[in-house]
């Protein structure tokens, strides 16, 4: 029986990386239902084991409250799903992962009456891979889009393969909010979000920083920070293989010059001028009519994200920047990208919360999940995809598949954490230096 015949609505987020649980947690809380009850919805969330796994300090950053978290491995989740009773699922993943977690849960839920709502999405902008991710998230019952321009683009890909396009829900962004910038603030502040594989060469980060470095000396006035994601030795959902932290010392930065951590929502707070390559960052500050910039320095391309941003009246260069220049965004691009900087928020999820409360009273439960990969419609790549995560071409548990629900004791974890630290440590100093040693 589906948890909705308690109190409260039982929701289950799975996350792989800082971004996607705060993704994952705080679209759960804006897409669920009226339950009825004083209780509200009960979150249970699970970290998925892997390289992106957060730190305790990238959950306390993201500062959404769940009753309950824990890290698990596809298999254990599954497991977890086949005992636990949820109203809604909320798959915080990359493509890849959503697809084998989709074909498990088929498995799992095989025969039942009764199962949750599976929802997916995406972060944040989607520039790149647009078909493959789309594809991969298939299956779900509700794909969750965040914007009107991404709701249609969703559609046309699915109705151009064949595929049922009408899981596709237009909703915004879940971390949107603050206050409306309300004018100049002394000091003036300039901020710098910067992203964790955007752009990815030592030349093109070294140039950025320079940039950055050199406004501060140009307006000894105002206040110039740099925003960063996450500390070194930690991952968030992309690899970070040059840290901007390394990339800054020696450089002797003037007064007016500082790193920054933290929410990006209190960042904005003291934000006067948001600057960034492609960064989700800007849509937030977009929406809290904060002037914006998206950098053409390093050019206008697909690699760098920043394409998406053609037409939004926001793309200049620093020279621009350190002359003055305040960009005045185009209210139309803006309206059509989810941003609801004309108050609309508030309903932009009331699409998603009526689907899924119509799905939770459906007489006889849902029908089976049914994604558009199978093994006879991609069989050449649907099993690579589930064999990453310990499953089969039919999602069930490989033999010698990771899945002990326990606790991991002390000696594990120790294991764990070195290995992971070692990781992180061949991505961000062995890595760069092997290519350049290829690179003579």
């Amino acid at each position: 029986m589906p948890a909705s015949a308690t109190n409260s609505l039982r929701v289950a987020v799975l996350a792989d990386s800082d971004t996607r649980w705060k993704w994952g947690a705080l679209t759960a809380n804006r897409i669920a239902p009226e339950s009825g009850g004083e209780a509200g919805i009960r979150l249970d969330g699970y970290l998925l084991r892997g390289r992106a796994t957060p730190t305790p300090r990238q959950l306390q950053e993201v500062g959404v409250h769940a009753d309950s978290l824990r890290e698990v491995t596809a298999v254990e989740f599954l497991r977890a799903m086949g005992q636990e009773s949820y109203d809604v699922l909320v798959l915080a993943l990359v493509g890849g992962g959503v697809q084998a977690v989709l074909h498990g849960l088929k498995r799992v839920w095989e025969g039942q009456s009764q199962r949750p709502v599976v929802v997916t999405g995406y972060v944040g902008v989607v520039y790149e891979k647009l078909a493959d991710g789309l594809l991969l998230r298939h299956g779900a019952d509700l794909v969750l889009a965040n914007s009107r321009q991404d709701a249609e683009r969703f559609r046309a890909v699915y109705e151009g393969v064949g595929a049922d396009a009408s899981a596709v829900t237009e909703v915004a962004l879940p971390f949107l909010g603050g206050e409306p910038y309300a004018g100049e603030r002394d000091p003036y502040t300039v901020v710098f979000a910067a992203q964790p594989s955007v752009p990815d060469s030592r030349k093109d980060r070294t140039y950025l920083l320079n940039r950055l470095i050199q406004h501060a000396r140009k307006h000894p006035e105002r206040e110039v920070l740099l925003k960063l994601r996450s500390k070194p030795g930690e991952h968030t959902t992309h690899i970070e293989e040059l840290p901007y932290q390394k990339l800054v010392q020696g450089l002797e930065p003037p007064a007016n010059f500082r790193l920054v951590y933290g929410n990006m929502g209190e960042v904005l707070d003291r934000t006067d001028l948001l600057v960034t390559i492609s960064s989700t960052a800007a849509l937030e500050s977009l929406h809290r009519r904060v002037p914006t910039v998206v950098l053409t320095d390093l050019g206008v391309r697909e690699t760098l994200g920043n394409h998406h941003f053609i037409g939004s009246g926001c793309l200049a260069s620093w020279d621009q920047l350190d002359d003055g220049h305040r960009p005045t965004p185009d209210e139309e691009w803006v309206s059509r990208q989810g941003v609801c900087a004309d108050g609309s928020y508030a309903t932009a999820f009331d699409a998603a919360r009526e689907r899924i409360a119509k799905l939770l009273e459906r007489p006889g439960g849902l029908p089976a999940l049914t994604p558009y990969y199978t093994p006879a419609t991609a069989p050449g790549y649907l099993p690579g995809i589930l064999a990453r995560h310990h499953l089969g071409p039919d999602g069930s548990p490989l033999p010698g598949a990771p899945a002990h629900d326990k606790e991991p004791g002390p000696v594990r974890q120790i294991v764990r954490r070195a290995a992971r630290g070692a990781y992180r440590h061949g991505v961000q100093r062995v890595a760069p230096v092997i290519r350049r040693m290829g690179e003579l």
